[in-house]
Formats: structure tokens, C-alpha cells, sequence
């Protein structure tokens, strides 16, 4: 899924390539994916594209006054291309939702926002503000901007779970199930650890973690063609997808919580005193 790191790399890249070209046509391929029907889509027609922001995880472009509104959820992408085919695409099986033209189509450049896999979760909005789309108005703190004792405010008193408290985007924005992995595992933290009963000095750490984490992930993002974020978020986790292999601090074999649709991986050494966190697979759960 892509997280912040990766969307703030697409927000760069637009700037750079989109900002100042004017919408042609928007081509709707995948009903599914549009969620409003007023203002049309085809009223982004014509107009300049401004601006492009980032809202947690939402991509936001700024087209003389209308938004187009974009979460690529869990397996959606955007792809830019120097040359889109003039041809409005086909409905069908194919992975594009949605082709948006910079230019007359057929000789200028624009992107796709294609989605794979059978489950459909990628969402496009046309509003005239993006406080319009009720994630959006509902999103927690922007994880970058959070100080300390932000941080100690929004855990205090909470029951969940830490994995839980840092990737619900009502409580904190920005964070997804990989990062997370990887803040937790900087902080040297129990995925399973109850937000509400970290001391000061776990709090602290896990402050740091968040800064630094995507911190280095945005560095190394930016400036990268669209096409190559996904291989460069690969390369730059440390647990995160890599169940079986070693850790790269102590060695020991990185272990995955599983779960019906989604899976998370943690060091035991570095952040569980050496203890196994049992998931649907095993009888009942290690505190």
C-alpha cells in the first residue's frame, strides 16, 4: 500500500510534471472507483492544474478550483506516461480505473490510476474542496508534524494495541502497515504493546522513530520517476516483508503476525524480549 513517503514522492513528481498543463479529458473506466457525481468529472475539463498537495494519504490535485481526490488504497498506483493512447480506453478486466489527459490526448503526457487485483479499493473524488471527502475531514494529526508531547497527548489513556493506535488515520495520519513496522521495530516496541502504558522514555523513542523513519524514507523517495517508488520502498525496509531473513541490527529471524487479509513482521530480540506474538495461526496470544 502506498503510505506517505510514497505519496509525497508522487505529490514532488507532479509538481514538477503536471503543474501548469491543462485537463483535456478524464477518461472513467472503473464506475466503481469515482465516489461523487456532482460536480461531473467532466467539469476538470479545460482547467489548469495549480497545485499538488498530500492529506495523509491522499493525493490532491488542485485543477482551478475543482479537486480531483485520489487514495490508491491497498494495490492501486499511479503511472505516468510521456504519451497517452488518443483512444478512449474500454471498459473490462484491465487494471486502469481511471486515464487523465494533460494535453490533447494522443501527443501529450498524462497518467493512469490502475488498481490490481480482484478486491477494488481505490477511490477518486471531484469536489470543490477537499474537506468535501469525509476520510479526508476525519484524518488525525499529519505523522511528520506531530511533536513529543503531541505524541504523549495522543497516546494517553488509549487501550489498543501500538500497531493499531499508529496506523488508524483517524488517529494519526500518514502511517501504513509497512512503516509502522518499521517505526516500531526503530523504537524497539511490541507491536502488541497497549498505546496508553508506554513509560516516557518508550514514548520518546517512539517519537524519534516516527521522524526518522520517513524521514529517510521521503529522502530517499523524492526525486524518483513514479516507476521506481515501489522498488525503492522495497529496498529500504528493514522488517517490513521480509519474514525468514535475519534482522539487520541483531540477527535474529524476523517473525509475521498473520491476519485474514493483511500480515505485519517484528524482531522478537529487539522488540518482544525474545517472546513469540501469536496470530490466527497459533492458540492464543503472548503478552
Amino acid at each position: 500500500m502506498p503510505e506517505l513517503p510514497e505519496i509525497a514522492a508522487i505529490v514532488h513528481f507532479l509538481r514538477e510534471h503536471a503543474v501548469g498543463r491543462t485537463v483535456t479529458r478524464v477518461d472513467i473506466v472503473s464506475l466503481a472507483a469515482l465516489k461523487t457525481a456532482s460536480p461531473p468529472w467532466t467539469e476538470l475539463h479545460g482547467r489548469e492544474v495549480r497545485d499538488v498537495e498530500r492529506h495523509g494519504k491522499f493525493l490532491d490535485l488542485d485543477c482551478g478550483g475543482l479537486h480531483l481526490v485520489v487514495h490508491l488504497a491497498r494495490a492501486g498506483w499511479l503511472r505516468w506516461a510521456d504519451t497517452l493512447p488518443a483512444a478512449p480506453p474500454r471498459p473490462g478486466r484491465s487494471p486502469l480505473a481511471v486515464r487523465v489527459h494533460l494535453g490533447p490526448p494522443g501527443s501529450d503526457p498524462g497518467f493512469d490510476l490502475t488498481e490490481a487485483g480482484t478486491r477494488k479499493g481505490l477511490a477518486v473524488w471531484v469536489v470543490h474542496s477537499p474537506a468535501e471527502v469525509p476520510p479526508i475531514a476525519q484524518l488525525g494529526p499529519d505523522a511528520p508534524g506531530l511533536d513529543r508531547a503531541q505524541l504523549g497527548e495522543l497516546l494517553s489513556g488509549r487501550t489498543e494495541r501500538l500497531k493499531t493506535v499508529l496506523t488508524t488515520q483517524s488517529v494519526l495520519s500518514g502511517l501504513g502497515n509497512a512503516y509502522s513496522d518499521e517505526v516500531l521495530h526503530v523504537a524497539r516496541l511490541s507491536p502488541f504493546a497497549t498505546a496508553g502504558r508506554l513509560t516516557e522514555i518508550e514514548i520518546d523513542r517512539l517519537h524519534e522513530a516516527i521522524q526518522t523513519v520517513l524521514a529517510d524514507a521521503v529522502h530517499r523517495s523524492i526525486g524518483l520517476e513514479v516507476a521506481r517508488l515501489k522498488g525503492e520502498k522495497r529496498s529500504g525496509l528493514r522488517v517490513h516483508g521480509r519474514t525468514g531473513l535475519p534482522c539487520p541490527v541483531c540477527a535474529d529471524t524476523i517473525r509475521e503476525v498473520s491476519f485474514s487479509d493483511r500480515a505485519f513482521q517484528y524482531c522478537p530480540t529487539c522488540q518482544t524480549n525474545g517472546k513469540l506474538l501469536a496470530d490466527r495461526r497459533r492458540s492464543k496470544f503472548i503478552k
